[in-house]
């Protein structure tokens, strides 16, 4: 007890014995659970239990309901299209990076969305293949794929049928990949793994995000420059890479890199335009399809790949 008195303070504490202080003051027992007690609490099921698990696996049964159709859809169906189409160019240009036939990209671009429709936590992520998971990909394929006979290569007929199994065996090894990162995801989502990423420093992922980058650079010089440059997966390869493509720039296609640089210069000119006017353009510019759709008929119309051997993608097939 505190009492002030004046510019003083009078302290008065009651006096204990140790029989008295245990009478006021008596201990409690604490039961410390082992760990039997928090593996059945962890195994245990109950209503609410089971609700919770199912809404964390499966988020659009909890976020579907409450979904605003007048307020969100028109602009969910602007987005959706805009951010399908970069998904669809990205697919095409990504599967060449991955050393198989374009046409696999556009499957890779649409099928993700349809899982994380279901699976997904978030309004603002486009989901598919990305240049860094399309590089290791490639090199996985290209280590595991094996190389054409001198022999296979004396006929046309030969070489077409090489090249098509070549390709088949590319996909099968790129989609057992897949599979397998799929399956492994899957288990580290079921197990909460997320968490780690908490842990990774700020620095560690800007310096990965910068040399994917110059990877992602590098691998596209081959395509801009239309040259033969072979896929090199041991450590240190992007100098490989190099030295190839500096050996023979003198092979360079003329008409491809006038066109990649062109295009380059007008996609980052809008791209600034959408970034400096957002906030009164409706809708981004959707310079990647206008592009696209330009770049294919200019080809098409002066017929480039027979002219000035432009690399085309050529027939996709169907099925």
């Amino acid at each position: 007890m505190i009492e002030p008195i004046g510019n003083q303070y009078v302290v008065a504490r009651p006096v204990y014995s140790a029989n008295a202080f245990g009478e006021e003051h008596k201990k409690k027992h604490r039961y410390h659970k082992t760990f039997l007690d928090h593996l059945k609490v962890c195994c245990s099921c109950s209503t609410q239990k089971a609700k919770r698990i199912a809404l964390s696996l499966l988020p659009i049964v909890s976020w579907l309901p409450a979904y605003r159709i007048k307020e969100w859809l028109l602009s969910d169906i602007v987005s959706g299209i805009s951010t399908g189409l970069v998904c669809v160019l990205q697919g095409l240009a990504y599967a060449l990076l991955v050393t198989i036939p374009p046409g696999y990209g556009l499957y890779a671009a649409f099928f993700p969305i349809i899982v994380y429709f279901f699976l997904g936590t978030s309004r603002h992520i486009s989901v598919g293949p990305f240049p860094v998971l399309s590089i290791m990909v490639g090199a996985t394929v290209m280590r595991l794929t094996p190389t054409a006979s001198p022999d296979a290569m004396n006929s046309s007929n030969s070489s077409m049928s090489n090249n098509s199994s070549l390709d088949d065996h590319k996909v099968m090894v790129a989609a057992m990949v897949t599979i397998l990162s799929g399956i492994m995801q899957l288990a580290m989502g079921v197990l909460q793994v997320g968490f780690v990423v908490v842990y990774l420093s700020e620095s560690l992922i800007s310096g990965f995000t910068t040399a994917a980058a110059v990877h992602v650079l590098v691998s596209q010089l081959k395509f801009i420059l239309q040259l033969d440059v072979k896929a090199y997966t041991d450590p240190f390869s992007i100098f490989k890479v190099l030295n190839s493509i500096f050996t023979q720039i003198e092979k360079t296609n003329i008409a491809d890199l006038v066109t990649s640089l062109i295009v380059l210069l007008i996609l980052f000119v809008v791209k600034e335009i959408n970034q400096r006017y957002k906030a009164r353009l409706p809708v981004p510019i959707p310079i990647e399809l206008i592009m696209t759709v330009i770049a294919t008929g200019i080809s098409y119309g002066l017929d480039f790949k027979n002219r000035y051997n432009v690399a085309v993608i050529g027939e996709m097939q169907k099925g």
